[in-house]
């Protein structure tokens, strides 16, 4: 087969973007469906369904302990390849978005829990609101098309793969009950062999598929978070450094972050959307009620809240400086979408509330919250200016 020339290969950033903003519509399409069916008189028929076993599990631990593996290997790689040879390559590029998924993740947590700190019951659920949606958030950037200049969507995406880092860090450390000494020791092996492959220059994906598998079982056992294998088994896929052309064919991380990310977009994320959103509207008390207003809240206000006021702190102090071309304005419309917690924050409110009660009520703050953020984003991007002409000012001076 000959090879495209590179400068014919399309950029990583340019194909992320389409493939995310077009999952992420798809997403909120399939989580729509599912407010539709658990508010209709399919609710039984929905809730059942997911329930359906095969083998020892049901569909719904199949696709949040299974399927959402695979969606972890692609944050995984997307993270690596961002950090290796992206926008998170040197500390200029990520003095900014580290720096924004910093005060993004403290400030909702901090909200979460000054809102619930009647009930230390609730605690447990700090880390819901701290991570922002990449697709859904990228979806919505995509209906605004060129009102949003590329390097807010490029800062967006960072502030998320940074935020998405955080997460698994918190779903291993602080959502872990007990541990398998031996099953975690296995881990280490596994893993070790995998880097060892790296080193010796396996270029070939399979080898490190299969231990992949066998990763994701040791996980499983250990008491870790099955899916954090996902992001373990992604930081030993090797990547070919290629600055220019981002997409180097022969860079096995390219190649098979290519292969799964239309995949988790259009088929992963959806279906775990379908399975999780479902949720019955129910009464005023479940709304008001403590959780499900610590989350909303910690999302619409702690993001915004947290972001902006970082990026502002960061450019004053001269840290980083407000992106290209963008106003405040639009960086401030973007900190609204970064509220948008959706896949991300269902999932840890899954490990955190197991409860059927306390999910929904995960659920209700989650898709408030989510939708808030999305919604007055949207109109802050729609009416905030654009800086047409001159050089990025480097504010704070």
């Amino acid at each position: 087969m000959i090879m495209p020339p590179l400068h014919h290969i399309r950029s990583a950033l340019r194909s992320f973007l389409r493939t995310e903003a077009a999952g992420g519509l798809l997403l909120m399409g399939s989580a729509v469906l599912a407010l539709l069916f658990a508010n209709s008189p399919l609710a039984d028929f929905y809730s059942g369904f997911f329930h359906i076993r095969i083998g020892s599990w049901d569909l719904h631990h199949l696709i949040n302990d299974g399927l959402m593996t695979v969606f972890f290997l692609l944050v995984g790689l997307e993270i690596k390849r961002e950090f290796v040879d992206g926008h998170l390559r040197s500390w200029s590029d990520r003095a900014l978005p580290l720096i924004a998924a910093a005060g993004g993740m403290a400030v909702p947590a901090m909200l979460f829990l000054l809102v619930t700190r009647g009930e230390p019951a609730l605690a447990r659920g700090w880390a819901i609101p701290a991570a922002t949606d990449i697709a859904f958030a990228i979806g919505v950037m995509a209906l605004l098309g060129k009102r949003v200049p590329g390097s807010l969507k490029i800062f967006l995406t960072t502030v998320a793969i940074a935020d998405d880092l955080g997460a698994v860090l918190i779903i291993a450390l602080a959502y872990t009950a007990s541990i398998n000494g031996a099953a975690l020791l296995a881990t280490a092996v596994i893993f070790s062999l995998m880097l060892l492959l790296n080193r010796v220059g396996v270029k070939a994906l399979w080898p490190y598929l299969g231990l992949a598998v066998l990763l994701w079982a040791a996980v499983f056992s250990s008491g870790v978070h099955a899916t954090v294998a996902g992001v373990l088994a992604a930081m030993a896929i090797p990547v070919k450094g290629s600055p220019a052309a981002p997409d180097a064919e022969d860079s096995p991380l390219h190649r098979l972050e290519h292969a799964l990310a239309p995949g988790v977009a259009y088929g992963v994320v959806p279906l775990f959307g379908f399975a999780n959103a479902g949720v019955a509207l129910g009464t005023g008390s479940a709304l008001l009620a403590p959780l499900t207003l610590a989350v909303a809240l910690g999302l619409f206000l702690g993001k915004q809240m947290g972001v902006f006021t970082s990026v502002w702190l960061a450019a004053r102090l001269k840290l980083g400086s407000r992106p290209r071309h963008a106003t405040w304005g639009q960086v401030y419309g973007v900190s609204l979408l970064c509220g948008i917690g959706f896949t991300m924050s269902l999932f840890i409110g899954g490990l955190a509330f197991p409860q059927t009660e306390m999910i929904d009520k995960v659920k209700l703050g989650v898709l408030g919250g989510s939708l808030l953020s999305a919604l007055t984003g949207t109109i802050v991007l729609l009416f905030a200016g654009t800086k047409k002409s001159g050089p990025p000012k480097r504010t704070g001076s």
